[in-house]
Formats: C-alpha cells, sequence, structure tokens
C-alpha cells in the first residue's frame, strides 16, 4: 500500500469518535424532544392476512411470517412459537372507535369513546358494536411491557381484542393472584415485580388465526430491572407515554 494511502487510513481510524466523546456530548440534539415526540411501539402478533408478511406488499419485513411479533418502531421481529419474555408496567381497558374496515383512510376514528359509549351501539350479525355513524367500538386490553432480550430492553405495547380479550382477562388475574408476606401481612405485589412469557398459538375456526398465550415464568430478580419497569409504569400513568398512532387489525 502506498505511504499516502497509509497515511488516510490511519487519519481515519484516528478519528473514530469513542464511546467518552459521546458520552460528554450526551442528549445534545434532543433537548427539544419530549415525550409527545417519542413513539411507543405496538408488538404487533402477525397474521396470514399482515402486510408484514405479503413478500409484493410495500410494507412487507424481510423474514416476517405469521405467528412472529413484530415491534412497529424498532422493526423487530420476534419468535412467536418460542416466545418472548416481557414485565407487565401498566394496563388499561379502552373502547376506541374504528371505521369500517373499507374506509381504511378513516382508522382509528376516536382513540377511546370510553365504556359509556357502547349504550349507543347495536351488534351486526358478526357480533360487532356498530353506531349509528356506521363505525364501530372495538373493546381494547392494553398492556404496556417491556421485552426483555438478550441485547436489553424495549418497551412496547400489546393490544388484544375480540377473542384474545379471555387471554387478556386470564393474564390479569394471574397478576391479580400473586400473594408476598410483608411486615405488615399479605399482600398482592406490583405488576412489574414479574416476568412472564408470551407465545402466539395457532387457532382453528372457520379460518385460522394466531392468539396469545401467557405463562408465569419468575420474579423480577434485578433491582435496576425493577427500577426500569417501575418508571415506565410512571410515564405511562402521568400520560407521559403515548402508543404511535398505528393500525393493528388483529381483531
Amino acid at each position: 500500500m502506498p505511504q499516502e494511502a497509509r497515511d488516510i487510513t490511519t487519519k481515519k481510524q484516528a478519528e473514530v469518535p469513542s464511546t467518552s466523546l459521546f458520552e460528554a456530548d450526551a442528549k445534545l440534539g434532543l433537548e427539544n424532544m419530549d415525550q409527545d415526540d417519542l413513539a411507543l411501539p405496538f408488538l404487533k402478533l402477525l397474521q396470514n392476512s399482515s402486510d408484514e408478511t405479503k413478500k409484493k406488499h410495500a410494507s412487507y419485513v424481510d423474514g416476517a411470517e405469521p405467528g412472529m411479533f413484530y415491534n412497529t418502531v424498532t422493526k423487530k421481529l420476534y419468535d412467536g412459537a418460542k416466545g418472548i419474555e416481557v414485565i407487565p408496567c401498566y394496563y388499561k381497558l379502552t373502547f376506541p372507535e374504528w371505521a369500517p374496515f373499507e374506509r381504511r383512510e378513516g382508522r382509528p376514528a376516536s382513540p377511546d369513546r370510553g365504556p359509556e359509549i357502547l349504550s349507543q351501539t347495536k351488534k351486526d350479525a358478526s357480533g360487532k358494536d356498530v353506531l349509528q355513524n356506521g363505525n364501530i367500538i372495538i373493546k381494547t386490553a392494553n398492556h404496556f411491557v417491556i421485552i426483555q432480550t438478550d441485547s436489553g430492553s424495549d418497551k412496547a405495547l400489546i393490544a388484544m381484542k375480540s377473542t384474545q380479550l379471555k387471554v387478556s382477562r386470564g393474564w390479569n388475574s394471574m397478576m391479580k393472584s400473586i400473594s408476598e408476606k410483608g411486615k405488615n401481612g399479605t399482600f398482592n405485589p406490583p405488576s412489574f415485580s414479574h416476568i412472564y412469557q408470551l407465545r402466539s398459538v395457532e387457532i382453528s375456526g372457520n379460518f385460522t388465526w394466531y392468539g396469545y398465550a401467557v405463562k408465569l415464568l419468575r420474579k423480577v430478580d434485578n433491582v435496576d430491572l425493577y427500577q426500569h419497569a417501575k418508571a415506565f409504569h410512571t410515564s405511562i400513568k402521568s400520560g407521559q407515554a403515548k402508543a404511535a398512532e398505528k393500525e393493528d387489525t388483529n381483531f
């Protein structure tokens, strides 16, 4: 290699910024970003009809298959059969208003109308709660979780609807049934004190789709992880973290 080329290579190597330099300039350029500027991803359970699994679709994700979990912001795929480990940090039942499927440009119409909106609906032939304007109220169980991975952790929202509401109720019952003995007697620990396995399972009826299966694994045994989960709980409860507006057709 000519001397001039070696000098250029050496110079480039010397100019690679170090972690300490990044640390010294931490958060620069991010000063004006608050929680309203950040998107909390959905953890989507891919179906046979999901655009992410269709190779000719613009939304196709390389390697995506029905039954996988897909993070809509980080674009990560998780093996649904193997399952993932999650820490549930916050739960909320919502009643969003959706336009009919054929009017995709109007979906969703409203993020949460509250349970009282059901008094203004009528059941259609498929059992859906339909408003006079033709829009649909879809009862949704929202589980805000931290996903544990070998490389760290990700925050996400799992939205369970329709047939998966039963799974959500079972998961909630698991959390409520845990008891610990403290100095003041028996108590129910916070939801983020335990780690659960979340898998996808194939369900067959008039057609085949994928649903959730939840299993209690163990207690959180890392203080930093526990505090991280608690902080996420607090941010959701105070309304500081918001989910990205993205349609999820798993209903």
